[in-house]
């Protein structure tokens, strides 16, 4: 699917920005855990196997020290078979809950033959029809589809679907050739200047953006024509962008997002004596995001009163957290 300029009713769009924050603030639990899947698929050439499986290590290594509600499975190699991933996310779909969340991260070569996505693993290849099945059966209200391959845009239509946003390396299926998008995206969980919002938390929006910057910066440097444009579609529209938008509350999903926690929000997450203020001040810099989508559908006193109210809550907060 190709990215698409944010369009569409003027009337329409604000509503569609409530509905969203709606089923944002429902999910959003004081102890939810996060489910990681990620799978290094088939490399075809032993260059890389080494890379991809190094990135998935890399990443496995990234998400367990992120904290004790990270519950990890990584696959590669020989392990990365169609069975072993329906086998993994069956056991998921019987251990979460509909207040957890669930992230499947898929590293390697994908192809797309203009109606069908298809991730390459050792052994028969998987759908993206079929991955995003086996995802349905997760009853995690809120989902992310990583998805890091070649031809990965062409996957966007098959994982779609409200509650689930879906991240691609390529803008399109038919950009086929290998991708560099992986390698920034392991970066950018950790790499503290990712936090561009400094709240000790790296939400999926920033690590997007860090991740797309520099596989940008990366084909500039070396003089080469950029054969990879990463999207996100996070909204239930079908339609995949390259920024956030709150306009057209593209982004927002994301930006409530939180992948890993650093620093003073990971210390504070791993003390049950302040996890729960924790989950408050998330809740409350969440409330902060929101407000900025919605403000074009609210009355300007009302939405400078709800963020300073929000701003002044989450100040206190952040000192008790300190103390």
């Amino acid at each position: 699917m190709a990215a698409a300029t944010p369009v569409g009713d003027c009337v329409n769009a604000p509503i569609r920005i409530v509905s969203l924050a709606l089923v944002l603030f429902s999910a959003l639990p004081a102890r939810a855990g996060t489910y990681f899947v990620t799978v290094a698929g088939l490399g075809g050439e032993p260059d890389y196997e080494q890379r991809f499986a190094a990135a998935a290590t890399d990443l496995d290594r990234v998400l367990k020290s992120s904290g004790s509600e990270a519950h990890v499975y990584t696959l590669t190699g020989a392990d990365s078979t169609r069975q072993h991933i329906e086998d993994t996310l069956g056991v998921i779909a019987r251990e979460a809950k509909g207040t957890d969340d669930l992230v499947v991260i898929l590293i390697g070569h994908g192809s797309f033959d203009g109606i069908e996505y298809k991730f390459n693993l050792p052994g028969p290849d998987v759908s993206g029809a079929e991955l995003a099945g086996w995802c349905d059966r997760v009853p995690a209200k809120r989902q992310l589809i990583v998805n890091t391959t070649s031809a990965s845009g062409g996957s966007i239509a098959a994982f779609d679907r409200p509650g689930r946003a879906v991240i691609a390396a390529t803008k399109t299926g038919t950009e086929k050739n290998a991708t560099v998008f992986a390698r920034y995206w392991v970066e950018a969980l950790r790499d503290p200047t990712s936090d561009v919002n400094k709240n000790d938390a790296i939400s999926a929006m920033e690590a997007f953006d860090y991740a797309s910057a520099k596989t940008a910066a990366f084909y500039e440097s070396q003089k080469r024509v950029a054969t990879e444009h990463a999207v996100f579609e996070d909204t239930g529209k079908h339609e995949s962008v390259r920024a956030a938008s709150p306009e057209s509350g593209e982004g927002l999903f994301l930006s409530n997002f939180t992948l890993v926690r650093l620093g003073s929000a990971q210390r504070a997450f791993n003390d049950p004596a302040k996890r729960e203020l924790l989950a408050k001040k998330e809740e409350l810099e969440q409330k902060i995001d929101t407000l900025k989508y919605q403000k074009a559908a609210m009355a300007p006193d009302d939405y400078k009163q709800q963020l300073t109210d929000a701003l002044v809550e989450l100040a206190h907060v952040e000192e008790e957290i300190d103390k």
